[in-house]
């Protein structure tokens, strides 16, 4: 996509900070991360999120999200890990094209992640039930 920062990015027409490159990804530090070492890993080709993902693109991803984390943790000295996919506006999605953060955390930073909420009576049971319904329509074995 001509309009695409991540495909400017992956073909050189931006520049970036490269961390690692296969065939079908590319990773590379965020340019406002959370913390020092946030790298985004990105498809190469262009698909708008996990919604447009093929599997084996979307594997291929986890598998060098998987490969980059232990390195991102000790190069960062970080006490842990994120690992996020923001997926559509309301999920804060601001670049539409997929991708996956890396973010290294420590102890004591700034960055909050949600709070969680109880569900209401029997709202648990009713949203388990149609996510199995739609499950089994899907042909997914549950």
């Amino acid at each position: 996509m001509e309009n695409c920062v991540f495909c400017k990015i992956i073909s050189g027409a931006l520049p970036t900070e490269k961390i690692y490159e296969d065939e079908e990804t590319f990773a590379f530090l965020d340019i406002k991360p959370i913390n020092p070492g946030h790298v985004l890993v990105v498809s190469k080709a262009h698909y708008r999120n996990v919604f447009d993902l093929p599997e084996p693109v979307w594997l291929a991803m986890m598998k060098t999200t998987h490969r980059l984390v232990p390195i991102i943790k000790e190069t960062t000295s970080a006490g842990g890990i994120n690992i996020s996919m923001n997926n559509e506006r309301p999920a804060h999605q601001l670049v539409f094209h997929a991708h996956v953060h890396i973010i290294p955390r420590f102890e004591g930073d700034p960055y909050k992640t949600w709070v969680g909420k109880e569900y209401r009576e029997g709202e648990k049971t009713l949203i388990a039930e149609k996510i199995k319904e739609q499950l089994e329509q899907s042909g997914a074995i549950i």
